[in-house]
């Protein structure tokens, strides 16, 4: 995969009510360059009765590149036995990304809450583990998270943790909700940019749901797109676009469609904030 701005990627919560098989070929037939899978599409699919091996080879069946694999969240901040539970299904995504080709694993917070210091020790264990096969780890934050709420945050925990496969994810929904809707990130250096995500962000956005489901389409909104992909083009960022808008209108029309319309509205940003930009 030729490392150049403006590649796409269409993250599986987008279209979450569609099972996978089905939002691979929509993600297929839609362009985009590659799939952010979640930890969540491999359990839905045991629950449905499949084993991990049929998993993947549907996935390798599809066509569809995996460029990122997210991993069960709740690590950062857990403690005890859950876990060395969740660390034990850290190894098995590991496993799973080096199965399907796939060099980066993200993570945002997860339900868990504690120290800034109990978390990077635990970042450093991740890192290890991912480490071991070869793996990058991308680090979320999240706008409505009570300790990893912040671009400020984020970036002392992973300068903290000090591991060279450790990096961060950026995510305009987040970056708009903690005051960044535009070249507010122009702080962040851009070697220091693992991943990105992006959706847009309503005027009026729900408030006291640590997960929102609120995500509209990119340019419908009030996120400054021009802006976003002119710091970032001009940062050197060549890893891919994420489209991740998970929003139950959203889950209620044809993945097809929603995958589809998130590629054209996505390319007409870019093509306004980068005039040399070409799908």
């Amino acid at each position: 995969m030729t490392n150049s701005f403006g590649r796409l990627a269409l993250h599986t919560w987008t279209i979450d009510t569609t099972p996978l098989g089905p939002a691979l070929e929509a993600i297929r037939l839609a362009g985009y360059h590659a799939a952010e899978l979640r930890r969540t599409d491999f359990k839905r699919c045991y629950e449905a009765g499949m084993s991990n091996d049929e998993v993947l080879a549907m996935i390798k069946k599809s066509g569809v590149s995996v460029a990122v694999l997210g991993v069960e969240y709740g690590w950062l901040f857990a403690t005890g036995d859950e876990s060395a539970r969740i660390f034990e299904d850290f190894r098995v995504s590991c496993e799973n990304a080096v199965a399907l080709g796939c060099p980066q694993l993200m993570s945002a917070p997860g339900p868990y809450t504690g120290s800034l210091k109990d978390a990077v020790g635990h970042l450093r264990t991740a890192a290890d583990i991912a480490d071991e096969y070869g793996l990058e780890l991308s680090i979320e934050f999240n706008s409505q998270h009570a300790n990893l709420n912040s671009v400020e945050t984020q970036r002392e925990l992973v300068s903290a943790a000090d591991k060279k496969n450790v990096g961060l994810l950026l995510d305009a929904y987040h970056l708009a909700r903690s005051g960044r809707a535009g070249r507010d990130f122009e702080d962040v250096p851009g070697e220091d940019i693992m991943h990105f995500q992006y959706s847009d962000l309503s005027s009026n956005p729900v408030t006291g749901v640590k997960r929102p489901t609120d995500r509209l389409m990119p340019g419908k909104g009030v996120i400054l797109w021009t802006e976003v992909f002119q710091l970032l083009h001009e940062k050197g960022y060549t890893g891919l676009l994420s489209f991740e808008a998970p929003n139950p209108e959203q889950w209620n029309r044809p993945p097809a469609e929603v995958c589809r319309e998130g590629v054209e509205l996505t390319q007409d940003l870019l093509r306004k904030a980068v005039p040399q930009y070409a799908p």
